[in-house]
């Protein structure tokens, strides 16, 4: 294994130990998900060239989705993809009437980033960038300098190149209108105006009045219309040199869980909006993918398998036989992983882990075999081991072996003071889950 940076390394093992998915140093452990990355990288291949694409991410609780939708995240910043995320909640969904719409919108503009700028926030470093590469592409054209006569004209020049590209999608005279505001407010150092414009495009302004005394446009991005401006993010992002925006939207099993039927079939209706529009090609570089179980679409009283216009969109092919997968189809059905890939996952973990702590001495792959008896032995049968039964006990074993090098795996094993971290109310509750 190659050197891991200890940022990376810790992040890893204090995720795992706490029962997260890591946000960076995946690659260091990922195992058996090679088809359906290379289904889903064939997506951002058509993204890049101007397409657009939309994939559900399907498995019960424990197969994997959180960690391949971090995965797809990492992959698609390496590639030169704009990236925003979110989890789905009863605060963030995709309509509602307490603005849960235009919340997750915030949540993925809070978390929009890029390979030099992965923890988020990314806008405005995207928006300098812009600027700074127009400011440098006139000086090179024309041979004149910031400050010399004509020079902010033909900077304006530029922009207007890019922003009148927009001004004939929905919304996009008003998006570009903001841009430009915020041009403005770099050029004569208006910190104010520059902020206003950065709220306006994070959806911040509460009122249409608000944003007209600002910034003199007339509309703010709400509940209704917040899908409209990531596609206008997509397209302005990939006319800055970028491939495009990828949406990666966890945990929809909310949708869902909405008690109310009107409300869960309005988040319905809106997500059909989306899949409609990236499948039938009305969005340019844009890439969504939904990470949701098996109960969230084929559940025919709460599910999409509900709604007709869904089920017949997602109904499975009659050609497809057990061990077999279409991962062109739009829902890609994550099986848990075998107990080869366990196995190979917990080594890979070991390797890391002992590197962390400058260990010469990783477990060897039979003591991880005698690790997994023990915990197939206490959850009753092979068939039910996933990353989210194993791995903090694997952590906490690890560390305290660590921490106590007279023990053997062996007598940590045998001892009684190495219970199972699951509880019978984790294992057996319908939405108990550690997504891995």
């Amino acid at each position: 294994m190659s050197k891991i940076p200890k940022r990376i390394s810790t992040a890893l093992i204090n995720a795992l130990a706490a029962g997260v998915v890591p946000r960076i140093g995946l690659e260091h452990i990922a195992v058996g998900r090679e088809r359906e990355m290379a289904a889903l990288c064939q997506d951002f291949a058509n993204i890049g060239e101007g397409g657009a694409a939309f994939r559900f991410v399907v498995g019960r609780y424990g197969s994997g989705k959180s960690f391949l939708l971090q995965l797809l995240r990492n992959q698609a910043m390496e590639q030169g993809f704009v990236v925003a995320d979110a989890d789905l909640s009863p605060q963030l969904r995709l309509a509602g009437t307490k603005k849960q719409g235009v919340a997750t919108y915030r949540e993925l503009l809070k978390n929009m980033a890029t390979r030099t700028h992965p923890n988020g926030g990314a806008i405005a470093l995207i928006l300098e960038k812009w600027i700074s590469t127009i400011l440098n592409q006139v000086a090179r054209e024309t041979g004149k300098h910031p400050g010399e006569s004509d020079f902010d004209t033909q900077v304006e020049l530029k922009i207007r190149e890019v922003v009148d590209d927009l001004e004939g999608l929905v919304h996009g005279f008003d998006f570009a209108s903001v841009i430009i505001a915020y041009w403005r407010g770099y050029r004569e150092d208006n910190p104010q105006l520059k902020d206003g414009a950065l709220r306006w495009l994070r959806g911040e302004f509460a009122t249409k009045t608000e944003a007209k005394s600002v910034l003199g446009v007339r509309v703010i991005i709400d509940d209704e219309t917040w899908y409209d401006y990531l596609k206008l993010f997509a397209k302005f992002v990939a006319d800055l040199g970028y491939k495009g925006l990828i949406v990666l939207l966890d945990e929809a099993i909310h949708l869902y869980k909405i008690a109310n039927t009107r409300s869960r079939q309005s988040n319905y209706d809106k997500l059909l909006a989306m899949f409609n529009d990236t499948i039938q090609g009305k969005a340019e570089h844009l890439g969504i993918a939904i990470g949701g179980t098996p109960q969230l679409l084929e559940d025919p009283r709460k599910g999409l398998y509900s709604d007709e216009a869904w089920r017949t969109r997602l109904a499975k092919s009659r050609f497809l036989k057990d061990g077999l997968q279409d991962t062109a189809a739009p829902a890609i059905y994550l099986e848990p992983l075998s107990p080869p890939e366990i196995s190979q996952l917990l080594q890979r973990l070991s390797a890391v882990h002992a590197k962390h702590h400058q260990s010469k001495n990783p477990l060897t792959p039979p003591q991880i075999e005698i690790f997994k008896q023990e915990v197939t032995r206490r959850l009753g049968a092979e068939t039910l081991i996933t990353p989210r039964e194993i791995l903090r006990d694997f952590i906490s074993l690890l560390n305290i072996l660590q921490q106590n090098p007279q023990l053997t795996l062996e007598q940590l094993l045998d001892s009684q003071g190495f219970p199972s971290t699951l509880t019978e109310e984790q294992t057996d509750g319908e939405f108990a889950e550690f997504t891995l």
